[in-house]
């Protein structure tokens, strides 16, 4: 798929380099870049109803449904108050795994995630059980593409499979500017120009300068 519009941050004007562009290979004709993969994995209807009924505020959770309340030990407990509420499968709207979660002190079942906080760390499944996975605005878990984002990998770069398996792949995967600093630093250790230091800092603009708006047209 296209992008609806220009990059609005350095981040994604590196992220949407073509295979050649973030190679270094000049190349006279620049071909758009294009976006992969960016479909969510389709909840049940249970789960997405739940989805639906998360806030879309900072923080938002299962706690914020009706009939949870929390204790003065962050323990979650259930408001004699408030009837329990049902979805229309007859199901409970807030599943029993979440309240017992972590010892009912976790707000990661079906959390959404906010835009200024640091995301957790990428796994290989989808399902927004145990996980802070909900996109900040939409009724849905994140993407196929934005997981793989998190981990570094380019806009170019075709995963396979379904789209499961496409989660596992991401999830399972060394973090791409994680493995090209690994790669970086192991090459100079082979060449013997590492140095006997414990650290090593990687060169200015790592792996590759930025490209600047005036020399590069928008895609």
């Amino acid at each position: 798929m296209q992008y609806d519009e220009p990059p609005q941050t350095e981040f994604q004007k590196f992220i949407r380099l073509t295979k050649n562009e973030m190679l270094g290979i000049s190349n006279q004709k620049r071909l758009k870049s294009t976006l992969h993969d960016h479909r969510s994995l389709e909840l049940n209807v249970d789960d997405y109803q739940r989805v639906c009924r998360i806030p879309k505020k900072k923080g938002a959770c299962f706690r914020d449904l009706p009939g949870v309340r929390v204790g003065p030990d962050n323990k979650v407990e259930w408001d004699p108050d408030v009837q329990r509420e049902y979805l229309e499968s007859k199901k409970p709207l807030v599943p029993n795994y979440a309240m017992s979660f972590v010892g009912g002190k976790s707000s990661k079942p079906f959390a959404r995630l906010w835009w200024d906080e640091t995301v957790p760390t990428v796994v290989t499944r989808a399902e927004p059980h145990n996980q802070a996975i909900i996109h900040p605005e939409q009724d849905r878990v994140l993407s196929i593409r934005e997981n793989a984002r998190l981990q570094g990998f380019p806009d170019y770069y075709k995963l396979c499979g379904p789209v499961k398996a496409r989660y596992i792949q991401v999830g399972n995967a060394v973090a791409v500017p994680v493995a090209r600093a690994l790669g970086y630093t192991l090459g100079l250790a082979f060449q013997g120009v590492a140095g006997d230091g414990p650290l090593l800092n990687l060169p200015g603009g790592f792996p590759m300068n930025f490209p600047s708006a005036s020399s590069e047209e928008n895609v």
